[in-house]
């Protein structure tokens, strides 16, 4: 990797402010925002996900949003190829790729590179199943912590879905999962300074995913998941609809739950989003982390992006 800036990156928990910053800086400078958001990839999809509107669209260029059906599947290996493309074209225009969003696993595959893994085998999955349907999925990620103590620090102990996968690929590949994962190298052609805004007050940012999620739902969220309930091809297991908010509010339609039940649950699971993310965040060592709450926090964050972007960014010179 050269030394030269590709892109640069703004990242943090959800509801943190992230988007409101890359606006800042795209109306001071030649930039054009990508997108690093899994539930803004699909369409029909706006309230609850926060989604800039046309207008803002219009004016500031906004890349892979609205770029699938809520019925579709987007891989991070699909993420990573539309971005490497896009941030080739950005800076072709003589602009500078912005990249936007809280989806660490698409950060993370851009960072490192996606691991060349084996496929799935069914009979495996199938007999790992039969395990744990016996034995419990704890203890099938102790099982994990002996063969790959990396893995199974990343994985909750039920999460049936990755255990599943990191112990499958031991047995195919006979390697653990983290292994093979830290032989990847990152498909970048230059260095892509990271920061991430999060609040030294975490009750700060709580209080703004709650009046975040009570204006989503004044704005028509439940009337939004409604709509996308009511088509026939779409249900409950779609990975689109598994976003948070919209899992809470389809289960109150479902009937699992009443209204406000369902909003304490998506708060709950926002809140617990939150907590992730700046867990995935805590585990890059190059991440410049700011405090958006903190005096002259842009500023000082446009005088790093400048003393970075000077002498690999031409259009920088001419901008400041």
């Amino acid at each position: 990797m050269t030394s030269e800036v590709s892109a640069v990156a703004l990242t943090g928990p959800t509801g943190v402010g992230k988007s409101e910053w890359a606006v800042r800086l795209a109306e001071e400078l030649p930039v054009e925002i990508v997108s690093v958001d899994s539930a803004l990839v699909y369409r029909g999809m706006d309230i609850g996900t926060a989604k800039p509107d046309a207008a803002l669209r219009a004016r500031i260029p906004h890349h892979l949003i609205d770029i699938r059906d809520p019925a579709e599947v987007y891989s991070a290996g699909e993420f990573v190829a539309d971005c490497i493309r896009l941030i080739e074209e950005i800076r072709e225009r003589g602009r500078l790729p912005l990249l936007v969003g809280g989806t660490m696993l698409y950060l993370r595959a851009l960072v490192r590179g996606i691991a060349d893994l084996p496929r799935g085998c069914a009979e495996l999955r199938r007999a790992i199943d039969a395990r744990a349907a016996a034995e419990g999925w704890p203890s099938l990620h102790a099982e994990l912590a002996r063969l790959d103590p990396e893995a199974a620090a990343r994985i909750h102990p039920n999460d049936p879905q990755r255990i599943q996968r990191a112990l499958e690929v031991y047995r195919v590949a006979g390697a653990p999962l983290s292994q093979l994962q830290r032989a990847t190298r990152s498909p970048l052609q230059g260095r892509l300074p990271r920061w991430a805004l999060a609040p030294a007050d975490r009750g700060a940012l709580h209080d703004r995913l709650e009046r975040r999620l009570a204006r989503m739902m004044d704005e028509g969220f439940l009337a939004e998941v409604a709509r996308l309930r009511s088509r026939p091809d779409l249900t409950a297991r779609h990975p689109a609809l598994r976003a948070v908010g919209y899992r809470q509010l389809w289960a109150h339609l479902d009937g699992a739950y009443g209204l406000d039940e369902a909003r304490e649950k998506a708060l709950a699971a926002t809140r617990q989003l939150a907590k992730r993310q700046l867990t995935w965040l805590k585990s890059d060592p190059e991440i410049r982390w700011i405090d958006p709450q903190s005096q002259g926090a842009y500023d000082a964050w446009k005088c790093e992006l400048r003393r970075e972007l000077i002498g690999s960014w031409p259009a920088a010179r001419r901008s400041w």
